[in-house]
């Protein structure tokens, strides 16, 4: 007599899987690697604009290094982090390196978050901040972003209201998905509301180097008031920084640049996370950003094809539907 067929018994979900719904990113990938499909959803660098042959030489020479193949501390190889802080223009200790920038949200929704704290996000958001921000089971505030980034006018309301959030997060240059990038006046605003309530500001910025013209934003960080008299910037602000826009996603070399203070909580998540990250990736990642020329004019290559495509792309929009469709006509970044 055959023996009637059990059902496998599904495993049990905790509630941060519960409270995370199906990646957006992970169908848009999907969506990518079907033959003939040219995806203008997905944020993957031009394949073309990779700058393979250099991160080969790269990887050769770090190779020789004693320390390439070993583990390396949670904080990131000391030479990559002086590497980013020479970029970020900050002291090491200021630097955390992560497994691409999307770590550093979701190790930071740990620390700073507990359920039910509220975070506020511009709308429409980065929805792979929103995972990260729901894994952690915090009241999401979403926040209708304006033409000159968040809306400052909404958010002086809603904290005027009693919300308290623990977190603020944008994206100040080249907002994804909606291509703003954030006025002086509004960052100055943000960076004062964080002062005067006490709330953190994550500034996502990977695509802060991919500018199609020489103008240059001060970071929010850059605009914070003074703590009694004397300047403490970037005090309730988190930058998040990334090597998969300038160089390649592959490598899995993300940054934050935050107060000590911050760095060192969450490099207590991240020793239970991973560990640590890749020392062979990070080393190669210093050898390419400490070549300070060469990393200026691959930066000036790729941006220039990305604001030609930018160009092409509104062009086309502009003969196909005229005044029927509005758009942001972007000013940098690589969704194009």
């Amino acid at each position: 007599m055959p023996h009637p067929m059990t059902l496998p018994t599904p495993p049990p979900e905790s509630a941060a899987v519960r409270g995370v719904r199906g990646s957006a990113i992970r169908d848009l990938l999907a969506v990518t690697e079907r033959p003939g499909v040219l995806s203008l959803a997905g944020g993957l660098p031009a394949t073309e604009l990779i700058p393979g042959l250099r991160i080969a030489e790269a990887a050769a020479r770090v190779m020789g290094s004693s320390d390439a193949l070993q583990y390396t501390t949670s904080r990131g190889a000391t030479r990559c982090r002086e590497a980013v802080a020479r970029v970020e223009a900050v002291d090491p200790s200021q630097i955390l390196l992560t497994h691409g920038s999307q770590q550093a949200l979701s190790l930071l929704a740990q620390s700073l978050l507990d359920p039910a704290d509220v975070v506020v996000v511009d709308d429409p958001v980065y929805v792979g901040a929103l995972q990260a921000f729901q894994s952690v089971r915090a009241h999401v505030e979403a926040l209708p972003i304006t033409n000159e980034g968040t809306n400052i006018a909404a958010l002086v309301k809603l904290l005027e209201s009693g919300v308290r959030p623990r977190i603020v997060h944008t994206v100040s240059n080249f907002h994804n998905p909606s291509g703003v990038t954030s006025t002086a006046a509004t960052r100055e605003a943000l960076a004062n509301l964080a002062q005067r309530y006490g709330f953190w500001i994550i500034d996502d910025d990977p695509y802060g180097r991919l500018r199609f013209d020489d103008t240059v934003h001060t970071t929010i960080s850059g605009h914070t008031t003074v703590s009694g008299h004397t300047p403490i910037p970037g005090e309730r602000v988190i930058r998040l920084g990334s090597a998969s826009k300038t160089l390649a996603p592959a490598l899995r070399v993300g940054w934050l640049n935050a107060s000590p203070a911050i760095v060192s909580l969450v490099e207590r998540l991240k020793q239970c996370a991973d560990l640590c990250g890749s020392a062979l990736n990070q080393l190669m990642v210093a050898e390419l950003l400490s070549d300070n020329v060469w990393f200026e004019g691959h930066i000036d290559t790729v941006t220039s094809e990305y604001a030609t495509r930018s160009a092409a792309l509104t062009s086309a929009l502009d003969d196909a539907f005229g005044a029927d469709v509005e758009y942001v006509a972007p000013t940098g970044g690589m969704f194009c």
